[in-house]
């Protein structure tokens, strides 16, 4: 069965993805990149409710609009992933 990517935005709280891709301009690539969001780092949703979603990158936690939110994509792990 193949996966495909869904934007981060909709993902629900307590959910822990991995960072597929970022489908952005280069400036908003590079700016998530410096944030800690590369292909392949588990990221945790802390909260996805109102306002920005709060996630959990690499023990640091972050807020993201929406709009930044929905260009990454992300893919729930396998079993054996995590």
């Amino acid at each position: 069965m193949i996966k495909m990517p869904k934007p981060l935005s909709t993902i629900p709280k307590g959910s822990k993805v991995k960072v597929v891709d970022i489908a952005a301009g280069r400036g908003l690539q590079y700016r998530l990149m410096q944030m800690g969001l590369t292909p392949g780092t588990e990221v945790e949703v802390v909260e996805n409710y109102r306002g920005p979603i709060v996630i959990s990158v690499r023990g640091v936690l972050i807020a993201l609009g929406k709009g930044m939110a929905d260009k990454v994509l992300v893919e729930e792990p396998t079993s054996t992933s995590f």
